[in-house]
């Protein structure tokens, strides 16, 4: 759907242990790359780090916030995992564009560090043409649901693989699961 070239010789973007991203990073950026419909790619392979780069460079953030503002730039049409978002900010960091700096809470807030706005300013047409191709997505997606009541859905979705990943619930869980299920189905119905 979005399918454009890369240069594989984009500067910054080499594993400082050799060798580009590599296969894991392709297959965790690739993980749940699809809109909300199950349509076309709305990232080829590399683009959310650029994406997060960008955002931070903006404002320094934290995983959720990122999440938070892919999915509001695309309107919604894509909201990326927290399991493809934390992974790229490590490699950031391994790499030398992103730097966690202290910020309140147990969260660890991420800026770019001077390397990092060197790969941006040397990468700018990609960048931009990138965050071009995010403002026609999230145009496209204006009549969808609000960015909102998807990351509220993916977070019970989250939350309730998370939970059931433990092993064996107790009694009480599954009643307090099933309570907690049946209070938010009965809020939407009334909203």
């Amino acid at each position: 759907m979005f399918h454009h070239g890369h240069r594989h010789h984009e500067r910054g973007l080499s594993h400082p242990r050799g060798g580009r991203f590599g296969r894991f990073l392709h297959e965790r950026e690739s993980h749940g790359s699809r809109g909300r419909h199950g349509g076309g790619r709305v990232f080829d392979q590399g683009d959310l780090r650029w994406v997060i780069l960008k955002l931070i460079s903006e404002r320094p953030s934290h995983g959720y916030e990122l999440i938070k503002a892919i999915e509001e730039r695309l309107g919604g049409a894509y909201s990326p995992s927290p399991g493809v978002v934390y992974p790229t900010l490590t490699l950031l960091e391994e790499l030398g564009l992103a730097v966690a700096i202290q910020s309140d809470g147990p969260k660890k807030a991420y800026g770019i560090t001077e390397e990092g706005a060197k790969a941006l300013e040397e990468n700018r047409s990609t960048v931009e043409a990138l965050f071009e191709r995010i403002a026609t997505v999230a145009e496209r997606a204006g009549g969808g649901p609000a960015p909102q009541v998807v990351r509220g859905m993916e977070n019970l979705r989250t939350a309730l693989r998370l939970k059931l990943e433990q092993g064996k619930l107790t009694e009480a869980q599954v009643a307090a699961i099933a309570a907690a299920l049946d209070t938010a189905a009965q809020g939407v119905e009334q909203a």
